[in-house]
Formats: structure tokens, sequence, C-alpha cells
């Protein structure tokens, strides 16, 4: 048995050595329809927690004082959540998307598989229990996880793993929403930045297998979101109100990431058990859901915006609430204005602060619906003052408003406009508000970039030190490892930092080397002499008898190891301004293994671009 699966495993290699196109769109398609399944389980499991969670608080708002109960049943949940990361996957907590970037990024596209699974029971213990965040973050993990262990298991090349990763995102995408344009856009834009046709064409077909198998399991391909705008045509007249929401728009997303980062900054120097900030974080989503349930009691006693209930209408992914502001007929009650407006704006507070609380604590799911319920409240509010001073077109309504203030939110917090348009393009299927979701999302786009230097996917990542970028350069450099590039040699004489500085004019003289790594007497790392600081010391001659090598030694030069990515290597020679790095070995001795010139890594950039 063991003899014929290395036969399979042999063959299966040398296949993908001589069909490399042809085994990628077939992984593809295999990643989209197991994550699909993975998909439909998590939808599955989540709507039951959350249709037991309505029923208990029903029976708690009819029998008992609910209001002092409402923390309660989010506290339970952000517990189970927080023993679930804290004893088996630390990665699995926050919204997701950050941790499978970083993975990309630093460390080859590794994620382990338990990271899927505890990432799927605790996004339905927190949102499924009444922490505000969405389902995009868990399902854009499984599937990456999907993507990544499929991977490893089958021995793919190193360089193809990325882009299995970004079947799986793609692949979670279009099952979830239903949209496989926009998972393909979202993997592309935001994970991979990379629209090379050998990417592409697996991602496409993960989308297109995945979507297939979702709607074969489900039995329905429906809109998530319905709007009725059968009278509505685009026209000039309303290009500057939906620059204006565009505008808005963007400070409602630059608020959103700003105060989400904050609140991380926070929760990250509280003094606790890590398994406790879930649940503080859920106690203060209870707490401001009571003051909601008050607040908007006293504003909106006719519930004109369907925001009351047992539950208040920022807690969960607030999928109701988008679906109201989005119908037309919503907007043409008599009494419906300062009350309404008045709600929504508060809404737009809530949901942030509630987003925040769920997710900055520890809780695990994910940031696009807070953003598309943001997006609309946002909307809605400016569609009514502009229907009630007259500017409203014929045949528009504030439901118009409602749907693009979605996808310019959604673009100005993750910097995709391509994956705003098409997702709500998808989720809602209505084209005549096309062209105004197009405008508002690249008006929304190119404001937050000058407001803020992070979308809310890389914030995170920023402050730990981990540089994501935006080119087609960057993601070539992603796929090249520094075991690749050509080493420069050092002497086989150790340079100590009591060694006179004339030793290391006469090694220059004789090995040519730029600059010289320090080591302490049992050949660990300590530092480096640069060229640059020799020049300046040959200016006093003199002196140079007289001067050692510890006077002219850098400590704050960053090292690397083989198993790094030329993207951070790149990155390290801009921090220092020094022409070589020190490559240590990987077993965490710090012993210096050769040179790496910034000539020979952009040597090596090159020969990749030659290779296409």
């Amino acid at each position: 048995m063991t003899t014929n699966f290395g036969q399979l495993f042999r063959k299966f290699n040398g296949w993908v050595r001589e069909h490399p196109d042809g085994w990628l769109n077939t992984l593809g398609a295999v990643i989209g329809v197991l994550t699909a399944i993975g998909a439909v389980l998590f939808a599955t499991g989540l709507k039951a927690v959350e249709h037991w969670t309505e029923g208990m608080q029903e029976d708690w708002a009819t029998h008992l004082g609910y209001w002092w109960l409402l923390p309660l049943i989010p506290m339970i949940g952000a517990l189970c959540t927080g023993l679930l990361v804290y004893k088996f996957a630390r990665e699995a907590g926050g919204h997701g998307v950050p941790q499978v970037l970083d993975a990309i990024v630093r460390k080859g596209g590794v994620i382990p598989a338990r990271i899927g699974l505890v990432k799927v029971i605790a996004s339905i213990c927190t949102v499924g229990t009444g922490g505000s965040a969405g389902a995009e973050g868990p399902i854009v993990q499984i599937g990456a996880v999907t993507g990544s262990v499929m991977a490893r298991r089958l021995g793919v090349p190193r360089k193809h793993v990325i882009t299995l990763i970004g079947c799986g995102a793609a692949a979670g995408i279009s099952s979830i929403f239903n949209a496989p344009i926009a998972g393909v856009f979202f993997a592309l834009e935001i994970l991979l930045r990379d629209f090379s046709l050998k990417t592409f064409m697996p991602i496409v077909i993960a989308s297109v297998f995945a979507t297939a198998m979702t709607q074969v399991v489900m039995g329905d391909n429906e809109a998530i979101f319905t709007t009725h705008l059968p009278n509505y045509v685009f026209s000039a007249y309303e290009l500057p109100s939906y620059i204006v929401l565009g505008i808005l728009c963007a400070f409602g997303a630059w608020g959103f990431t700003m105060v989400l980062e904050k609140g991380e900054e926070l929760f990250a120097r509280l003094r606790v058990h890590p398994v406790l900030k879930p649940v503080i974080g859920a106690l203060m989503l209870g707490v401001l859901g009571i003051g909601g349930m008050y607040v908007f009691g006293q504003i909106d006693n006719g519930d004109i915006l369907g925001v009351h209930g047992s539950t208040p209408a920022f807690f969960g992914n607030g999928y109701s609430v988008i679906t109201h502001l989005l119908d037309p007929v919503t907007y043409t009650d008599g009494q419906f204005l300062w009350g309404a407006i008045a709600v929504l704006g508060l809404l737009v507070i809530a949901k942030i602060l509630a987003t925040t609380f769920t997710l900055a604590s520890g809780g695990s799911g994910g940031v696009f619906a807070p953003g598309l319920f943001t997006g609309a409240a946002i909307g809605g509010v400016f569609g009514m003052l502009l229907d009630k001073m007259g500017l409203i077109a014929d045949g528009s309504s504030p439901a118009s408003y409602a749907l693009v203030g979605m996808a310019a939110v959604i673009a100005g917090t993750t910097f995709a406009p391509m994956t705003a348009i098409l997702i709500l393009f998808e989720i809602t299927r209505e084209p005549r508000v096309l062209g105004p979701i197009m405008l508002a999302a690249i008006v929304s786009t190119s404001l937050t970039r000058k407001l803020m230097p992070d979308s809310i996917y890389n914030a995170k990542l920023r402050r730990a030190g981990v540089r994501i970028g935006t080119s087609r350069d960057l993601g070539v450099l992603r796929h090249v490892p520094v075991a690749t590039v050509k080493y420069a040699a050092m002497p086989d004489e150790p340079v100590y930092a009591s060694d006179p500085l004339s030793k290391l004019i006469t090694l220059h003289a004789h090995h040519n080397v730029p600059d010289f790594v320090v080591v302490d007497h049992s050949g660990c790392y300590m530092g480096m002499v640069t060229g640059r600081d020799m020049r300046s010391a040959l200016i006093d001659r003199e002196a140079i008898p007289l001067l050692l090598v510890a006077e002219l030694m850098r400590t704050d030069v960053p090292t690397i190891t083989a198993d790094e990515h030329l993207d951070t290597v790149m990155e390290k020679f801009t921090k220092a301004d020094i022409s070589s790095l020190c490559l240590l070995d990987q077993f965490g001795q710090m012993m210096p293994v050769a040179l790496i010139t910034r000539e020979h890594v952009m040597t090596r950039y090159n020969q990749v671009l030659d290779e296409g």
C-alpha cells in the first residue's frame, strides 16, 4: 500500500512539473468545492446559533427583566471564543484577513489546519451570540487554510502555495456572498496583489466551482440583499450628490478604521488574562446595547426603521437593518425624517463601537458586514436629507444612496475599489446603480488613502512591522526566498570588536568586501562595520592606528535568515541604508553564514521577472 501511494505521489509530481497550469487549475477546482462545503457548514451552524440566541432573548424579554440580562449571552459566546483561541489557535482571534496576509507575507503561505477549525467555531460563538462582526473574515481564513493544507500535503512547489491560498479565499467569498466575480477580485486585489494570468486562472476556477457547489447544496441563486428601483436612471444631475456621498463615506471609513485600530491598541495593553479580554469586550457591547435600546425607544417610538425588538440593531451582522434600508418602501412614510435620521446617525456610531468592542478585544469575525451596515446608514441619512431638500432625482430613492454608501465604505476601509464595486453589484443584482457605485467607491478610496496610511486589513500588520505593498513588483518579491540569491563570501579570518581598524583595511585590500561582520569569540553575530563608516574614518589617517573595530561597529543593522523572502529583505535594506546584510543560520545560534548584497538581490529579482 505504501509503495503504491509512493508511486502515485511520484507520478503526481511528474505531472506537476510537465503541466503546471493544468494541475493548478485542477487544484483550484478541488479547493473551490471543499471551501464551499466548509462555508455551507459554517453558515448553517451560525444560523442555528443565531436562532437559538434570538429565541432565548425573546423569552427573557417576555418573562424576565430583560435589559439587565442583555450582556449575558454575548459574554457566554465571548468566553467560549476566548478559551478556544487561547488554547488551540491564537491566530483565530480578530477579523481573519490580517492573519492570512501575515501568513502570505512572512510564513510562505503556511497556515495550520487547526486555525480553520477554531476560526469556524469561534466565529459562530462570537457572531451567533450577538457579537458585532461578519462572516467574510472566518470564511476567508477557512478557504486559505484549505488551500495551504492541500498545497503542503501534495508537495506543491513553494511559489504556487500562495496562489492556492488565493483560490481558497476567493472560493470562500464567492460561497458566502454568492459573488464569484467579487471573490476573484478580493483574492487578487486584497490578498495577493498579483493580476498575472497564471494566478488569475486557477482563482477564477476555484470561485466558479465554489459558487456552483453552494447553489447546488443550498438550492437557490438569490441575491443576499434585494432592492427594487425599476424607474431609476442615473443622470449627470446626480453626479455632485454621489461625489459628496463618497466623501462622507470616506470619513466614515476612516473613523471606523481608526476607532478599531485604537481599540486593538488599548486591549493589547490591558493587563488581564487573554481569555477574559473578549468577555470584557462583550460586557461593553452589552452595556452599549442597553443604552441603545433606551435611546432608540425615546427617539423612534414608531419603529420606522425596524431597529427595535429583543436584540439591538447593531448586534450581530446587521443584515436585517441593511435589508430594511435598501427597500424604497421604507422611505415612503411621511413621518420618516428627523427621528429616522437621528436613529441612523446613532446607529453608525453604535455599530463602529460595537464592532470595536467585539473584535479589538479578541472576538472572532469579519469587518465586511459592519462596513456594509455603516455605509448603508450613512447613505440612508444622506439620501433622506437630499429628498427633504428636493435634490433627489426623479425615480430615485434614499435606498439607492444607502446601496452606494455600502460600496463606498467598503472601498474606503479596504483600499480595494474593484472588490467593493463588484461585491455590491453581486449581492444586490441591481445594475441601475452601478455607475454611482463606481464613482463613490473611487472617491472614497482616493480620500481615505490621504487620510490614513493603511487599510483596515493592513493597519495591524504595519504596527507589527509587516509591510504590505501595492504593486506587482512586491508580488514577485514575495515569491522569491533569500535562499535562491547568490551569497557574497566573508573573509575566512573573523573580525572581533577588539581588533584594530587597520585589520579591516588590510582585509578589504585582499578580499574587496564592502562591509564586515563583527563576531564575538564564540563566533556569534555582534554587528557590522560598513564601508561608508570606514571611508569616513580614513579622512583622519593619523587616528587610524588608535581606532578599534568596536568604535565603528553598528549594532542597529538588521539581519536575515534563509527562509525570508525578498520583499522583507528589501524593506530591511531601505531602513538600514546599507549595501550588505548578514545572513544568519536558521537554528537560532546567531552564527553568520554569508553576506547578502543589495546588488545580488536586484540581480535575482530581474532574473525572476525575465522568467515571467
